[in-house]
């Protein structure tokens, strides 16, 4: 029986919680608990790509740049080398982590770390607009100053402590580059761990030569776009809900566990997932479907080994009734 290729991109409550300091053990502490849920996918006959979100790393990354080159000149890094320097950290603690795991259950598989990099287009809008935040919140005299120096970009920061922080843009991605290679490490049984938060992102330029792009790419959306590049059946995504809601958080709130590509495009338009956290996640799913893929899933970790868990959205009802 041929293989099913499934692609699982792991939130940052997976690696990281909120309400933790972020140390070492922390993080591989949950690292630990989420991989033990994969195991289950592995019995059932998948091969693995997983990709991970940066969030809190990459920002506490950024952060000691801007304290190393405050207290000791260090030269700070631009973005592009910091998204890539977490994904070497966390790929790696994934990597070791996920060799414990499978140790554990007696099975013998590799497990391989790739640092991705995803191609944008420099003349994406969002070049013109940047939102995502990132790094330390400054004071108005501390950003100016950074702004006039270094020609970084700021917005007054509300949700945290009063200031303002550094935002950069958020392209789409394009493409992600190694494809082929992932692919052919997953299709041979290989655990393929790649396109870390979101991949570091670059341009081809004039000369056609590979630029780095001053920008970070959101993790679901090049985790579907390589789902759909390597040909995965599933797509799936691990966050801290177990199903899709509609009417979230309010008298009516409804589950929604089976889902067409149609009805959950509509919700979507209609507003019913939130911009800043489930609607990235909702257009991954429906870009994957859209470019082929059969099935996409979000669902927390630890449900995935029930035989009912999570949303699922396929292009009809009738596609998979698991």
């Amino acid at each position: 029986m041929k293989k099913k290729l499934a692609v699982v991109a792991l939130g940052g409550n997976a690696l990281l919680r909120g309400d933790q300091a972020g140390t070492i053990d922390e993080q591989e502490q949950n690292t630990t608990e989420t991989l033990e849920n994969l195991v289950f996918l592995i019995n059932e006959g998948y091969d693995l790509v997983i990709t991970h979100g940066n969030g809190p790393q990459v920002g506490n990354i950024l952060m000691r740049n801007d304290a190393g080159e405050q207290l000791y000149g260090i030269a700070q890094m631009p973005v592009d080398i910091c998204v890539a320097d977490s994904q070497g950290g966390i790929g790696y603690m994934i990597e070791r982590m996920f060799r414990n795991v499978l140790n554990k259950h007696g099975i013998s598989k590799n497990v391989i770390c790739i640092v991705t990099q995803v191609l944008v287009d420099i003349n994406d809008p969002a070049f013109e607009d940047p939102q995502k935040r990132v790094g330390k919140i400054y004071t108005k005299e501390q950003a100016d100053d950074l702004a006039s120096k270094k020609g970084w970009i700021f917005r007054e920061e509300v949700k945290l402590l009063e200031g303002f922080r550094r935002v950069v843009p958020s392209p789409v991605p394009v493409r992600v580059l190694n494809d082929s290679i992932i692919k052919d490490l997953a299709g041979k049984g290989n655990i393929v761990i790649a396109a870390g938060g979101g991949g570091v992102p670059v341009y081809i330029d004039d000369k056609k030569d590979v630029r780095p792009a001053e920008a970070v790419i959101d993790k679901d959306l090049a985790s579907a776009l390589l789902a759909a590049q390597i040909g995965a059946d599933e797509f799936y995504i691990l966050t801290d809900v177990p199903y899709i809601y509609i009417n979230y958080k309010k008298p009516d709130q409804e589950i929604k566990e089976f889902l067409n590509y149609n009805d959950t495009l509509k919700y979507l338009n209609e507003g019913q997932f939130a911009k800043g956290s489930m609607a990235p996640k909702i257009q991954a799913c429906l870009n994957f479907i859209k470019q082929g893929g059969t099935k996409s899933v979000i669902t927390e970790a630890f449900k995935l080994a029930d035989k009912k868990y999570g949303s699922k959205i396929t292009m009809e009802y009738e596609d998979d009734r698991r």
